[in-house]
């Protein structure tokens, strides 16, 4: 049963003393009855607004209708839960104080790598596996967690027998797949156990399933004064009625008088008495929550964002035709353009097929063709040909030049009442004279009888092998553009050309200390230091010593301070040679790391315009296949609805945007780009036939403004030309050639 506001809501009990002759209002799907239309309409229009929730899968914003659907659907897919895991999962759901998203998931964990008793699954022998059945679950050691399981299997035969049985660890046992989902768990939790806990949780399992699976119904000690403080979540909203729920086992009875006082969504209660029904209604019309969008258009109400909204243009009607004969030229128009490689008819324009219906003063070339191709593809159809053969006067094959005689017979083999008048008309040679809903009501039962031809229905066949074949190739060509725009998005992305240029950075010589490389010739020893202070060998302590001792003679001393002075020059040149080399050799380092810097900027760059040029030829490809899916035409739908049911059509070969009122009496079309931005911009997203159709606008809006603007050019450049022609002076003659639709040649007819 529904929740209102995520509480539980009891039906009215019907009127007492109720005799059976009694006319009484009832509401459809809840069975209830009531004496008094004004609270039947109360009740209905509660049941319209959308305050109520789904039991089972706890969805909002619903009608009580589309609560009573989803509780059905859910339920249906809760009978697909596996009957074995039931015990044991309610087991683990009863006396559960934690929330529901945090059981779900301890249950789930638990029970992906443990098995049930009387779950079927695989087992594995040697390099060969074979189904299974789990007959018995044997704890290894208490302490251990869900991996210490032994199994006892019994293995099956191909008539699912057990033929041996069998104990094995839970590595050399798996599942084909996972027994049962979080969303199908969730569902059954909430269908089969109660949470009576107003702060946090306190699962309780219905005492029927207590007693089919055997689970402990009686709380632990340290639960049962939780229990007792705790009210039930679920209550009983109505007419202050007290009853017992099947499910929860609670009576409303003891709930407080305090505990009511608090609770806005339940009726107070004063001195015994409830309030009237009229009043608790009027407040839980009041309290309605907030619309999610997109709703039912018609239900969508007036608001401060419509004011961003463009007024609507009005659709144009000047049709050549009577309004009812609008919607069989569109279809037999796009019939005989769709097919025309089928019917071998050249294609021709919506406006040139409405002048050739309104044309009275000649043979027009359109309705000839048309007539004779669909006439010709009706008699493919042998059983069609036969009876067509055995009623007609004459015995030779139909023709362009006979087609009218042809036309004539065909319709009398079919015995069609309503074409009587029409037949006698055209034999005595005033087709012309016929009006134009008689010639396309004539057209519009040769297609229907073209429909059934094996021409086709083959043509159709092969359409439909064919779109599949571009969906496949779609499809995977569409993988591979979305592989070469995230390979693009790496290779473009900073990060990766830096690292490229760090790794090219690290691939020259590195850096050494270049004061042991001075050459020997330089003066400098090898595998000395050199100081400011002067040449210290491995033993520089001794060669200091020595030279002190010395200094102590004179002419000595002099001859070691000129040499020291010499040392001292020689050190400085040294150094400066050293220091030379040094930024020479950076230098070199410096450039060969651009070169390698430049490398690898240059191949990034080239990667990426590769990359660039397969996306673009993949784009180009995409487009190709979409061009290809639109030529095979196997069933047109309109763009979608507006909020008055109105349809909206949009044909490949024509320029404008037709409208079609929900009874199909009224057409209408927008020929302008700005009446299409207009119509756009009109259209509210809150509702469900606008959103979609809004949608479908966005998908084709390009190639529709193209096709919009494409006519309205060929508008003006013909008016220009007939105004050329007007001013063409009158001493120059020439032949009349035909124009417009009665040039008309059918290229496809041979």
């Amino acid at each position: 049963m529904p929740l209102f506001k995520r509480k539980l809501y009891a039906l009215s009990e019907p009127p007492q003393d109720l005799k059976a002759s009694e006319l009484v209002f009832q509401v459809r799907f809840t069975k209830e009855i009531f004496r008094d239309y004004q609270e039947y309409l109360k009740r209905i229009n509660l049941y319209r607004q959308r305050v109520w929730t789904c039991k089972v899968t706890w969805k909002s914003n619903l009608t009580y209708e589309e609560a009573l659907v989803s509780e059905r659907r859910a339920t249906e897919k809760i009978q697909h839960f596996p009957k074995e895991f039931m015990g044991p999962v309610l087991n683990m759901v009863q006396f559960s104080v934690i929330r529901l998203e945090e059981l779900v998931n301890n249950i789930y964990k638990a029970f992906k790598d443990r098995f049930v008793v009387g779950e079927e699954i695989v087992g594995v022998q040697g390099d060969f596996t074979q189904p299974c059945k789990i007959l018995k679950v044997i704890p290894v050691d208490e302490k251990l967690e869900n991996d210490s399981f032994h199994y006892e299997v019994g293995w099956l035969d191909g008539d699912k027998n057990i033929s041996r049985t069998s104990v094995d660890s839970a590595e050399r046992l798996m599942r084909r797949k996972n027994p049962f989902t979080r969303a199908l768990l969730k569902s059954f939790i909430r269908e089969s156990a109660i949470n009576i806990s107003a702060r946090g949780a306190l699962w309780l399992v219905q005492e029927k399933l207590c007693r089919k699976y055997k689970i402990l119904a009686d709380p632990p000690e340290e639960l049962r004064q939780l229990i007792g403080k705790q009210e039930p979540k679920d209550q009983a909203v109505n007419g202050g009625a007290k009853r017992e729920h099947s499910e929860d086992a609670v009576n409303e009875s003891q709930l407080t008088v305090k505990r009511r006082k608090k609770d806005k969504d339940v009726l107070k209660v004063e001195g015994g008495e409830t309030k009237k029904e009229e009043q608790v209604l009027k407040e839980n019309s009041e309290k309605v929550k907030s619309i999610r969008y997109p709703i039912d258009d018609l239900l969508v109400q007036p608001s401060v964002d419509n004011s961003q909204f463009t007024e609507r243009p009005i659709p144009s009607s000047d049709f050549p035709l009577s309004m009812d004969c609008v919607g069989n030229l569109l279809m037999v128009w796009n019939f005989c353009t769709s097919f025309c490689r089928a019917l071998h008819l050249s294609p021709f324009s919506l406006e040139e097929f409405e002048r050739s219906l309104e044309y009275r003063e000649g043979e027009s070339p359109i309705l000839r063709e048309s007539n004779f191709a669909l006439l010709r593809t009706a008699l493919t159809d042998p059983v069609m040909y036969q009876t067509f053969a055995q009623k007609r006067r004459r015995k030779t094959e139909v023709s362009l030049q006979t087609w009218k005689d042809d036309l004539c017979d065909f319709l009398e083999a079919e015995c069609v009442e309503r074409f009587s008048s029409y037949i006698s008309t055209i034999r005595r040679g005033y087709y012309r004279q016929l009006e134009p809903a008689a010639k396309l009501d004539i057209l519009q039962a040769l297609v229907v009888w073209a429909l059934g031809s094996d021409v086709i229905r083959g043509q159709l066949d092969q359409y439909i092998e064919e779109k599949q074949a571009i969906v496949a190739q779609k499809r995977k060509e569409g993988s591979a553009r979305v592989k070469e725009e995230q390979e693009q998005l790496g290779l473009a992305h900073p990060v990766v050309v830096e690292q490229a240029i760090s790794e090219a950075s690290t691939r020259v010589y590195p850096e050494e200390n270049n004061l042991e490389r001075v050459s020997d010739d330089e003066g400098l020893p090898a595998n000395k230091d050199i100081t400011m202070n002067g040449w210290l060998s491995n033993d520089g302590a001794a060669l200091h010593g020595g030279s002190s001792s010395l200094s102590e003679n004179g002419d000595i001393g002099d001859g070691i301070a000129v040499s020291s002075r010499q040392s001292k020059v020689k050190l400085k040149a040294a150094m400066e040679q050293a220091e030379e080399e040094e930024r020479q050799k950076r230098r070199i380092e410096e450039q060969k790391q651009s070169q390698e810097k430049r490398k690898a900027q240059a191949e990034a760059l080239r990667e990426r315009r590769l990359q660039e040029k397969k996306l673009v030829e993949l784009q180009r490809r995409q487009e190709h296949l979409e061009r290809e899916m639109e030529k095979r035409v196997i069933r047109l739908n309109p763009l979608g609805k507006d909020r008055n049911y109105n349809r909206y059509w949009f044909f490949q070969r024509e320029g404008r945007i037709f409208v079609e009122s929900e009874d199909s009496c009224t057409w209408g079309y927008y020929g302008a780009k700005e009446e299409l931005d207009a119509f756009y911009h009109s259209l509210n997203p809150k509702g469900i036939r606008e959103r979609a159709l809004q949608k479908q606008l966005e998908k084709h809006f390009a190639k529709i403004s193209e096709a919009l603007q494409r006519r309205s050019k060929e508008i003006a450049q013909r008016i220009a030309s007939e105004e050329c022609s007007v001013r063409r002076s009158s001493r120059v003659k020439s032949t009349l050639r035909p124009t417009g639709f009665l040039a008309y040649v059918n290229k496809y007819r041979n």
